[in-house]
């Protein structure tokens, strides 16, 4: 069975590394905008969400990746019957990694110059989804692996190295617990700016 990998990144800080390690396993790549024209310029080849869901992107990016072909992947166990067999049904493939990093919200927020409308469009919807799909599935399942930050991605092809390109129930649930710290740190950032931007409109 083909592995999948989605990959939405807003830093592309260390993806070519990533990309050969996944290259070299046999994973397929699922992408969309700006990431899946930058694997293509590093040389892999990356299926647009759009193409697989079958539901094009929406104007201004707004709804890409909020499908049930994307979180049915993400949170669905092909190892039990009910689940596999609603899979098939729905045409659903499951997603055994994903690579998320978020809008930069506290970058743009931080910017002096930033208007209101530039901070709120840098509010991240789907990537904390399917982080938190993805990191659920990992707690319940250990079916996925979630990774947020280029930092991980060494961790991650090196283990893959040693094991023929599979990753332990143990850094799978490591991870997942980053991945909920990693949005409630984006959600508190969010309160925070929106908060002090209720104050000055007293």
């Amino acid at each position: 069975m083909a592995r999948r990998a989605l990959i939405s990144v807003s830093n592309k800080t260390g993806l070519k590394m990533l990309l050969e390690t996944l290259a070299k396993h046999g994973f397929e790549i699922i992408s969309s905008g700006g990431t899946a024209r930058k694997i293509r310029e590093l040389g892999y080849e990356a299926a647009e969400i759009s193409t697989y869901t079958g539901y094009p992107e929406s104007p201004d990016g707004l709804l890409k990746t909020l499908h049930p072909k994307i979180h049915g992947g993400l949170l669905l166990d092909p190892s039990r019957s009910q689940h596999r067999e609603y899979m098939a049904a729905q045409g659903i493939q499951p997603i055994d990694l994903l690579v998320v990093n978020l809008y930069p919200f506290e970058k743009t927020a931080a910017e002096k110059t930033a208007l209101f409308r530039e901070v709120v469009e840098n509010i991240d919807i789907g990537g904390p989804a399917m982080i938190r799909a993805a990191a659920k599935a990992s707690l319940l399942h250990g079916t996925v692996t979630v990774v947020v930050e280029p930092e991980q991605y060494g961790e991650i092809a090196e283990e893959m190295e040693k094991t023929g390109g599979s990753i332990s129930l143990e850094t799978k649930r490591k991870m997942a617990v980053k991945a909920f710290v990693k949005t409630a740190h984006y959600e508190v950032a969010i309160k925070n700016y929106l908060e002090r931007w209720l104050t000055c409109q007293s």
